[in-house]
């Protein structure tokens, strides 16, 4: 079993490491089985981001003046994107490492 993402090969399961898992799973439901629990890893982190997400700007949003907010969750997440002082993991952890050297060279 092959899993890729836009055509990268990101893992793959040995024969051997197959009927391990189905020493524990129903072998005619073993495809399904590995799909879903992909999907639901995947949908579980989205989750948890979104109400990260929700739970950092909602205060922000408000703070800044924003009258509408919208219930969609994709239609929210673009609106919190589209604000100035949004930023994502990247630039939040070079902003945070770049004062922590700031602070070191002080010294």
């Amino acid at each position: 079993m092959k899993i890729k993402v836009d055509n990268e090969l990101l893992f793959e399961l040995t024969e051997t490491q197959k009927k391990v898992l189905k020493n524990d799973l129903l072998e005619e439901e073993f495809d399904e089985d590995m799909k879903r629990r992909l999907n639901w890893v995947i949908q579980h982190k989205y989750e948890k981001s979104l109400t990260r997400l929700k739970t950092e700007w909602l205060p922000k949003l408000k703070e800044a003046g924003v009258e509408s907010i919208p219930l969609n969750d994709e239609a929210f997440a673009e609106l919190v994107f589209s604000q100035p002082g949004y930023k994502n993991r990247t630039v939040r952890d070079q902003e945070e490492k770049a004062q922590r050297e700031a602070s070191k060279n002080k010294i």
